[in-house]
């Protein structure tokens, strides 16, 4: 009986792997991608796993899922899996099969973007640089050494998805795959040998038969059967190069990027909801979040250059694998609305008619009988009452209302049911139970960096200045430039009268001046413009001088997406304008392998009693790459060269730091704040938490806002945050990377700082909030296959983040014309007196709940020609 037993449940094991790896056809047509015979409406969004750790994988994936997405994006990042040519790496965050397979697991679909150029704000665009030093490349072009390069790795790729069964036509949950990256934006700088390129991208893509349609992002001129998609903040107006192929959006920009010394960026979702609804109305069938979960640019990973180690992107998911609320549940009830519309959706095309300025409706309806429709007001600032099938609707200003049975609203992009969710950073005080209010870090040691040369053998003498980035080959962010000089005591440079001043251009990112040991001066380019010059005083004297220039790179360039705001408004109606005109964004991409970084020169002396000038340009310079801490693997803390004696050095520049400590208690995500440093590296045991510079402060006097209006076109300068503030100062510690005690933590500190200040923190979700009118749909989690039967009455949803916890008390209750959002409601002109009672009644000591948003339900607030709304915030324990 045993052995029939176990018989049994090898056979149900089998037949339920079977199940899970059954083949699929994947094909497309002019209306959708066809999988298993059947068109399909699909939502994707953006995972890039090497921004997370593997232990965080499937919370993230469990998340999307939960978030309605059928399909996770992510990029392959060459550099990573090929550091040196013919070495390969495909362990920890870099272990692209696991990833895979936990997306196949959960259910969903992959769409694996392979570039390999990725740009993605990633260190060189993804291209490990060593492609750069290989004999007659050019990279992106009809160049046969580059072209067999990109075949090499793209073979690789492909060829351990097949032997893992991946494909979806194995039975993997691959059903999309795309070669190069944006290059129609700019392929016009590369001539005539960008059409061979492409075309040549295109038929080596397609060699590979993995059975799965390959895409190619805007690129308009795309080769069959290559699918060419849009990427941008709007691509409702997009048009595909074929009526045979479909609508598909491979990057709708949930957020923007950080850069060193900028605001932070971030849009409202109910300008997010509306791109994606616009994209559904007019004929789109996929589009992809960009990003869903943005995550961390660990290590020395962040491009741009000068892009922040923060990835967060403003995403559903925040860096630390959060719910962003109410972003992600304002989606995830757009993706339930258009989950209803689409079998309408995938049987015929829009058919799309004025209903007054500005005013639309597309009505999808098929043979069989299913209507589905999308009512638009893309006015900036106008709400409009629309009539629609001898229905009248409230439209407000820039909103679509979804109506699967061309009837019932049952979702509105710029109305919010979601709960809004406020995170936090809670300093934490360590295991041990240390009184202080923050995690206990132990004694410091330190090494002081040398100044100038100090690794005598792997320095070099050079006449003139040398290009920092083919010297350094990016082994290290850091190279020195040395110079000796000898004075008498009658050189002109010493004659009284004389103001010298050291006179240098640089072309990027950063650079530190030194003379005579001593920091004199230092500069910085930023996001839009890498160069600078300086301008240092000089206390020279005679005998030996040195002049100790330390240049530094802030993440090589990928390219700088520069939009302006009254550009983006006509873009958002002109695609093609954007198209056939993208050579009026600057550095956007081609030849950027091209682009320098160090001493451009000149380096001179000015400010002579004469008037003269002297050009040191053309010395001979001593060069060295790196630091003599990074040749000694300090960063692992392993290494015996620390000092505890005499006493901490605090704001002196180019020091190392160590120090341990315990992890903060519980299972909260962990931050480190730099508060009282300047700019450096960190490193917890030996893993690269990436660049900190909390002295890169952003301007004060920028577009900042509590409140954005989602209201007109949205470009990555609108919504900002943070004005004369640090543009980061938390940065994320993967729970993985800590042990309960004895963490090592080593700090590279650049300019000069207090490490005693450093403190640790966690993520921590805090209040949650709804607001909810009576002119609202029912909240999406109401409504299922049966919504032509259902009683709707607007409804407010309080749901505590986990399960384990309950709604413990009620901060702000106010059913009538409350104002202001969560954390700061305040009580309008009316209100009803029997709303605290009901709410209090209805959710205190529950883990969600739910409220009809009626007078009858909650009193009448006295409100006349008024829309009541009920606004809530709450704390969960």
């Amino acid at each position: 009986m045993a052995g029939s037993r176990a018989a049994a449940v090898v056979f149900l094991l089998l037949a339920a792997s079977a199940s899970l790896c059954t083949a699929v056809s994947v094909d497309y047509d002019g209306r959708a991608l066809v999988i298993d015979g059947k068109r399909r409406v699909l939502v994707s969004g953006s995972i890039h796993y090497p921004r997370s750790t593997p232990d965080m994988w499937p919370d993230l994936i469990k998340k999307s899922k939960e978030g309605g997405l059928d399909i996770i994006e992510t990029y392959v990042f060459w550099d990573m899996h090929e550091p040196v040519r013919g070495q390969y790496d495909f362990t920890e965050r870099k272990d692209l099969v696991k990833f895979v397979k936990l997306v196949a697991e959960a259910g969903l679909y992959l769409h694996l973007r392979i570039g390999p150029y990725v740009c993605a704000e990633w260190n060189y665009g993804g291209f490990p640089l060593w492609l750069h030093f290989l004999p007659g490349i050019q990279l992106r072009t009809d160049n046969d050494v580059y072209k067999a390069e990109m075949q090499r790795f793209t073979a690789k790729i492909v060829g351990m998805m097949k032997q893992n069964n991946l494909y979806a036509s194995q039975g993997g949950p691959i059903v999309l795959s795309q070669i190069e990256n944006e290059y129609g934006n700019i392929d016009w700088q590369y001539g005539s040998s960008a059409k061979p390129y492409i075309d040549w991208a295109a038929q080596m893509a397609t060699s590979m038969n993995t059975g799965v349609p390959w895409v190619m992002c805007q690129q308009n001129n795309a080769p069959d059967p290559m699918i060419n998609t849009c990427n941008g903040f709007y691509c409702d107006q997009f048009t595909p190069n074929s009526p045979s192929k479909p609508k598909f959006w491979t990057e709708l920009w949930s957020g923007w990027f950080s850069a060193w010394g900028n605001p932070v960026p971030y849009r409202p979702v109910e300008d997010v909801a509306f791109a994606a609804a616009r994209f559904y109305q007019n004929n789109g069938t996929l589009l992809n979040y960009y990003m869903y979960h943005g995550g961390t640019n660990f290590a020395r990973t962040s491009g741009g250059p000068f892009i922040t180690t923060s990835y967060d992107y403003d995403s559903p998911i925040d860096e630390y694998g959060l719910l962003r609320q109410p972003k992600w549940g304002h989606l995830k009830d757009l993706h339930k609305a258009i989950k209803l519309c689409e079998e309408a959706m995938v049987s015929t095309v829009g058919n799309t008619t004025s209903l007054g300025q500005n005013l639309e409706v597309t009505v999808y309806r098929a043979e069989s009988g299913e209507c589905a429709a999308f009512l638009a007001n893309f006015d900036w600032q106008l709400d409009a009452t629309v009539t629609f099938n001898g229905n009248s609707y409230d439209l407000p200003a820039w909103s679509v209302s979804i109506l699967p049975d061309c009837k019932n609203v049952v979702y509105n992009t710029a109305k919010v049911n979601a709960i809004t969710a406020l995170t936090k950073f809670v300093p934490q005080t360590s295991q041990s139970g240390s009184n202080s209010s923050v995690v206990s870090l132990s004694s410091w040691s330190w090494f002081k960096e040398p100044v100038g040369i100090s690794l005598n053998k792997e320095a070099f003498v050079l006449p003139g200045l040398v290009e920092q980035i083919n010297t350094t080959a990016d082994k290290s962010d850091f190279l020195w430039y040395s110079l000796s000089i000898d004075l008498n005591a009658n050189d002109p440079l010493l004659k009284e009268g004389s103001q010298i001043l050291l006179h240098l251009d640089s072309v990027g990112h950063g650079l530190y001046a030194f003379v005579n040991g001593d920091l004199a001066g230092s500069g910085k380019g930023s996001s839009s413009n890498n160069k600078f010059s300086m301008d240092v005083p000089m206390n020279l004297e005679p005998g030996n001088n040195t002049i100790d220039l330390l240049c530094l790179t802030v993440g090589l360039s990928v390219r700088n997406r520069i939009f302006n705001n009254n550009l983006f408004s006509f873009f958002y109606w002109n695609y093609d304008f954007l198209h056939n005109n993208a050579k009026i964004f600057q550095n956007y991409g081609a030849f950027f392998d091209t682009y320098t970084a160090g001493i451009g020169g000149p380096v001179q002396f000015k400010g002579l009693a004469n008037g003269s000038t002297i050009d040191l340009s053309s010395q001979q310079w001593t060069y060295q790459v790196g630091l003599k801490g990074e040749q000694l693997g300090l960063s692992n803390g392993v290494s015996g060269q620390w000092d505890s004696q005499p006493a901490l050095p605090k704001n002196t520049p180019l020091t190392w730091y160590k120090t341990t400590f315990s992890a903060p208690a519980g299972n909260s995500p962990v931050a480190i704040d730099f508060t009282g440093m300047g700019k450096g590296h960190a490193w917890v045991n030996g893993h690269g938490i990436g660049r900190y510079w909390p002295a890169n402060v952003a301007p004060s006097n920028g577009n900042c806002a509590d409140t954005c209006n989602y209201r007109g076109s949205y470009s990555n300068n609108k919504c900002l945050k943070g004005c004369g503030k640090p543009t980061q100062q938390q940065y994320h510690v993967p729970r993985s990377w800590l042990k309960p005690t004895g963490n090592t933590l080593v700090v590279l500190e650049e300019i000069g700082g207090d490490p005693t200040m450093i403190s640790f923190a966690t993520r921590e979700l805090g209040l949650i909030c709804g607001k909810v009118s009576e002119n609202y749909p029912a909240p999406l989690d109401l409504w299922d296959s049966n919504y032509l039967t259902r009683v709707t009455k607007p409804t407010l949803l309080l749901e505590c983040p986990s399960p384990s916890q309950v709604i413990k008390r009620l901060q702000f209750v106010s059913f009538g014309n409350p104002h202001g959002g969560c954390g700061g409601y305040t009580h309008g002109r009316c209100r009803s007196k029997r709303a605290r009672r009901v709410i209090h009644r209805a959710c205190t000591g529950k883990t969600k709940c739910s409220i009809d948003v009626t007078v009858e339900n909650l009193g009448d607030p006295n409100c006349e020609n008024v829309t009541k709304s009920l606004a809530v915030e709450a704390f969960c324990g």
